[in-house]
């Protein structure tokens, strides 16, 4: 075969390559276009989203712990929150929440069951009591660190699964499970930083009213030193104890003997159902007087006047004041009743251990005939109603608790009694007045009456029960209580002690106040000027609140 010159094979090269890119420029070019990338905030934003939503997923599946406490089962979990604290469920009864600490992460405590042989060793041998504190002081503290790590790796997977799932990347999942665990130690130092052990000291109660005595146990004198928060741990395993006995019935509420406890109601215009309410109060909680300050009625008619005959079955004294909804004629009605004390131009009567003082409201706003008087008539009968305080005082007589309908009249009180109470504005509310009286307002036991539904959600039902220490007549704290409209069975229930009974934050109740006090003035501190109302929660028993002490107390701190 001949061989083909080298300079021949160099032009067919050539000619191929000039054929080849010929051929290709007759083929379509795709069109490059440029991706846009995503912002770096968007990025970051998906990448929290991921770990946000993997973390709650691993903390609700695989986040909680079963714990014995003492006789008690109980589960541990940790729950997203927005503002923190700490819920104990006792199931069927409600649910105690406490203000614990701030942080987006809650601790939620659900008592499962009492274990029956530890109940009844710990009944057998009473002995065992005094060691109980060490036992669930380690039992908690084992508990939380067992808490602590379940979340930990709860977190971690839960974030890490998800990231893989979203990003397919192991660097990503891996710096979503490390961003996971960092906001839980972040949250877990913030929970830390914010701790509140008082919080124990003012519970919140939601669940059936009947339940709430039973549950939260008894007022107590508060001491000053706070002590009472690692002594009160074992009276609450007692205190279930009882209420998971074999009897299956709740036991007894036992009122504390150093207490006197008063009801105080407000504005039940015409609202039949508070009739029972009320005497249902009374009979739980053993109440020793009523303070009914106003507007009991609607129109003040003589035709309504039969709507106040339940008074006399209602278990306890009866003390009244008029509001302005009240006629004249209601209130002679009632001073015929017995086991009722009607109160006007700053008369005072001694009942269950107290000293009362009251004045009706001046004006009587239903007669529209009648121009009212406006805040200047308020305030002159409170004006009148501190003249009588200081006349009884003078004669050795003082008043441990004046009454007045409207919080102006009411307000003319101050420095001259310790205690006053008002109704009139439909929500409740304390306040500490500039000479050291202080000044609680009821919300309405009748629901607003027939303004109940004027709003979009039935306007709650309210009362307050008032502890009182029975040598030195001071308030040491009250429970608010608030129920659902329109009959509704279920309650919130909130303990709030007096500034004096807060542990070591002052003198105890009773004490002399200083001498910059004027006379009849609280314990309280004089030199805190005009504080705003505080709106609070409804009422609470104190023997269960160590419930919270154990299941919430962090034993290494």
């Amino acid at each position: 075969m001949a061989r083909v010159p080298a300079a021949t094979q160099l032009g067919i090269r050539r000619a191929s390559g000039t054929l080849v890119r010929y051929y290709r420029s007759l083929r379509p070019h795709p069109s490059a276009e440029l991706v846009p990338q995503p912002h770096p905030w968007l990025r970051a934003l998906g990448m929290v989203a991921v770990v946000l939503l993997g973390a709650w997923l691993g903390l609700l599946i695989v986040g909680n712990v079963r714990v014995p406490v003492g006789p008690m089962n109980t589960t541990m979990t940790l729950r997203p929150s927005l503002s923190g604290g700490t819920k104990i469920n006792v199931s069927p009864l409600g649910a105690l929440e406490l203000d614990s600490h701030r942080a987006p992460v809650r601790l939620d405590v659900n008592v499962d069951q009492l274990d029956p042989d530890r109940a009844q060793a710990l009944v057998d041998h009473p002995e065992r009591i005094s060691g109980l504190q060490e036992e669930i002081a380690h039992d908690v503290e084992h508990g939380t660190l067992d808490l602590a790590v379940r979340s930990g790796v709860a977190v971690v997977a839960g974030a890490g699964a998800l990231g893989l799932a979203v990003y397919r990347r192991p660097r990503r999942a891996l710096a979503a499970g490390g961003l996971a665990l960092t906001l839980l130690a972040a949250s877990g130092a913030t929970a830390w930083a914010t701790w509140n052990p008082k919080s124990v000291l003012e519970p919140r109660f939601s669940g059936l009213l009947s339940s709430a005595p039973s549950v939260v146990g008894n007022a107590r004198s508060i001491v000053t030193e706070f002590n009472v928060y690692q002594e009160e741990l074992a009276r609450l395993v007692t205190n279930v104890t009882k209420l998971y006995d074999v009897t299956s019935t709740l036991p007894a509420y036992d009122p504390d003997p150093t207490t006197i406890r008063v009801l105080h109601v407000s504005d039940i215009h015409l609202n039949p159902a508070s009739w029972k309410i009320i005497a249902s109060l009374v009979e739980q909680y053993k109440i020793n007087v009523i303070v009914d300050s106003g507007d009991t009625m609607d129109h003040g008619t003589t035709a309504e006047n039969g709507f106040l005959d339940p008074i006399s079955d209602l278990g306890a004294p009866y003390v009244w004041v008029r509001g302005n909804h009240d006629s004249r004629a209601t209130q002679r009605y009632l001073e015929g009743m017995k086991n009722v004390h009607v109160l006007d131009d700053g008369k005072a009567v001694s009942v269950a251990g107290l000293r009362f003082a009251g004045i009706g409201d001046p004006q009587f706003t239903p007669d529209r005939s009648v121009e009212p008087g406006g805040e200047r008539t308020e305030e002159l009968a409170g004006a009148r109603l501190a003249a009588a305080l200081t006349d009884q005082k003078a004669a050795g007589t003082p008043v441990d608790i004046a009454i007045a309908h409207e919080p102006t009249a009411a307000r003319g009180t101050d420095g001259a009694v310790p205690l006053v109470l008002a109704g009139h504005l439909h929500h409740e509310g304390t306040e500490i007045m500039k000479y050291g009286t202080r000044l609680r307002i009821e919300g309405s036991t009748g629901g607003s009456g027939l303004r109940a539904v004027e709003h979009k959600y039935p306007a709650p039902i309210e009362a307050s029960v008032l502890y009182l220490d029975r040598d030195t007549r001071r308030l040491q704290a009250w429970d608010e209580i608030k129920l659902g409209g329109l009959g509704q069975t279920t309650a919130e229930v909130s303990r709030h002690l007096a500034e004096e009974n807060q542990p070591g934050t002052g003198p105890s109740p009773g004490t002399s106040p200083p001498t910059s006090t004027p006379p009849g003035s609280s314990t309280s501190t004089p030199s805190r000027p005009g504080r705003p109302l505080r709106r609070a929660p409804p009422e609470l028993f104190w023997r269960t609140l160590p419930a919270s002490h154990m299941l919430l107390t962090s034993p290494t701190r």
